[in-house]
């Protein structure tokens, strides 16, 4: 199973919300800039995340974003499936219509099986738990929400 470019670039920045311990929102630029991604596409993750409830945003020169309590208590396999848009991993359709075979496939729903059992194994690690602080340091003091260590 794999995660498409959104998915994994908005589970990254929700990481960083997670390990933000300073109280204040961080700019979307700040985030691109910790989690090492265009401005362009965090601000749709941002954006979708929001739609979602996982994250608040304020607008304004003291805005930005900040996990919401959902956010924190949110699980990775639950935010997958939020954001998932895929209907199938297999591509059954072909340029002249249905594939052939079909019909006696069990492809399809042993892949939708597979990507359930995906999402049940992400089901049991929370969001909030996901940054280590010996991990994330240093992207936090980089992006200046940490002093550096004396």
């Amino acid at each position: 199973m794999r995660m498409t470019a959104f998915e994994d670039v908005s589970l990254r920045a929700l990481m960083l919300l997670a390990a933000n311990d300073t109280g204040e929102p961080l700019a979307t630029r700040t985030i691109a800039e910790g989690i090492g991604t265009p401005y362009n596409h965090v601000s749709k993750a941002v954006l979708k995340l929001r739609e979602l409830g996982y994250v608040e945003a304020t607008r304004g020169r003291a805005g930005g974003v900040q996990l919401s309590d959902a956010g924190r208590k949110a699980t990775v396999g639950g935010v997958l499936r939020a954001l998932d848009t895929r209907e199938d991993l297999a591509d059954c359709e072909t340029p002249n219509g249905d594939c052939p075979l079909s019909i006696q496939c069990g492809l399809r729903g042993a892949l939708r099986r597979a990507r359930e059992a995906f999402y049940r194994e992400l089901d049991g690690v929370v969001v909030a738990s996901l940054p280590h602080e010996r991990q994330m340091g240093p992207v936090l003091v980089q992006i200046g929400l940490r002093p550096p260590a004396a």
